[in-house]
């Protein structure tokens, strides 16, 4: 029997510095309170308590249910109880604390006096969101970047997006290493499960927590047992157009639902939309987003697939790199130096850039990912759809595929296996 094990070695996840740490750091020393807003289990807790370590900050977590009832007695009382800073984890739980945490930043801006997380985004609490937006600086925190697994330091967004390129020498290991990092993915927890059994059992156990809980408690939802069925759909059509109408009539749901149910993942962090990019009026492109899950590793537990299946579904294969590659540059982008938007590029004839990313000057670099392990002149022609379309902005194109070898190829292109986004090469960065 082939042996699937994914061949990954990964330390203690305690242990992986998390990349965006400086700038939350720096957000302290001037801002009254910091927002780490993620998914369950991507590493906020663990981030905030070695930061509590670094000074004298108190812990709350609501999470645990004596501080929980505390603060649903007493809100007030629990913010102004302890003369230190506070970090409050799952602030969302009790949402009558934002109102109690405003008033209190509104009588002392002291930079740094609240750390507070939650596992739901802030515009889509009501009350964190009146309360808090404009009070607070905001981070998010995905599951970990594979160049975080790897322990690679610097970001491919500042390196795309410089004036001038200087093509880093890396090379890959091929498309075996790379389904064994999809299927694994980033959440902390299933990376440091060796066995495929014990990180199904915790994708499981995940999915219904997610779902029954946190869903429960963040939206009116009058059909629970239809957010399974709808994640899966949705991990099923990875990467692809956005059609919210077919969504609607696959779950047998109104339109108006499915929008609400979508808004619910999304703030839950568990899927993402991808924009169109659509800045040239004179082209017809196309202008819905594509739709993403946050995590391969929950993408691959909702559709069944283990290396085996993946190696012989190239086309489920190949959505699923391309979710890898689009979420670490997202992922990479949270501490670049370089402020940057993601989008996808889509013609109405059908020619398609899978990721672009556009910085405040407007200068557009595009990003194809290709499983294959070769390329050919064809795989160049949607980069000169979006190279014509964003005319004297459009910087470069990358191509990432599942080949070992770092060669330029066209003007203005590269070709890099896709192992490089977490190759070492933060000096040369």
């Amino acid at each position: 029997m082939v042996d699937f094990t994914p061949r990954i070695h990964y330390t203690t996840t305690m242990l992986i510095p998390r990349a965006i740490t400086p700038r939350i750091e720096a957000a302290l020393l001037d801002t009254p309170a910091v927002f780490i807003q993620g998914a369950r289990q991507a590493g906020k807790s663990t981030l905030v308590q070695a930061l509590c370590k670094k000074s004298p900050r108190r812990y709350l977590s609501m999470d645990d249910a004596a501080t929980l009832a505390a603060a649903h007695a007493d809100p007030v009382g629990l913010v102004s109880r302890f003369p230190e800073p506070l970090a409050i984890d799952e602030v969302q739980a009790v949402p009558e604390l934002a109102r109690a945490i405003k008033a209190s930043i509104d009588r002392d801006r002291r930079p740094g006096r609240f750390l507070l997380t939650g596992s739901a985004g802030v515009m889509v609490v009501p009350d964190l969101a009146q309360h808090l937006v404009g009070r607070v600086e905001l981070h998010t925190l995905w599951p970990l970047a594979q160049r975080e697994i790897a322990g690679a330091d610097g970001s491919w967004v500042d390196l795309l997006m410089a004036e001038q390129f200087i093509a880093p020498p890396v090379s890959g290991r091929g498309r075996h290493a790379l389904l064994s990092r999809v299927i694994v993915g980033g959440y902390p927890e299933p990376l440091e499960r060796a066995a495929a059994d014990a990180r199904r059992r915790w994708f499981a156990s995940y999915e219904t927590t997610i779902l029954k809980r946190d869903v429960r408690d963040l939206a009116n939802v009058e059909n629970l047992a239809m957010f399974p069925d709808l994640l899966r759909l949705l991990s099923g059509r990875d990467m692809s157009i956005l059609n919210t109408a077919d969504v609607a009539r696959t779950v047998a749901l109104p339109q108006t639902t499915v929008r609400r149910y979508l808004a619910v993942l999304s703030g839950l962090f568990l899927i993402r939309l991808l924009p169109a990019w659509h800045r040239n009026p004179t082209l017809r492109l196309a202008k819905a987003p594509k739709v993403m899950l946050v995590d391969t590793g929950l993408a691959c537990h909702l559709a069944d697939f283990d290396h085996a299946r993946l190696q012989s579904n190239p086309t489920v294969a190949g959505h699923l790199a391309e979710n890898l590659v689009a979420m670490e540059i997202a992922k990479q982008a949270g501490w670049a130096r370089t402020s940057v938007e993601l989008f996808h590029f889509r013609t109405l004839a059908g020619a398609e850039v899978d990721l672009v990313l556009e910085d405040r000057r407007g200068r557009v670099v595009g990003i194809e990912v290709k499983l294959s392990e070769s390329l050919s002149a064809t795989d160049l022609r949607p980069m000169e759809s979006l190279r014509q379309a964003a005319g004297d902005k459009f910087l470069r194109g990358i191509i990432f595929y599942g080949g070992t070898q770092s060669l330029p190829f066209g003007p203005n292109c590269w070709a890099f296996p896709i192992d490089a986004l977490w190759s070492s090469f933060a000096q040369r960065a």
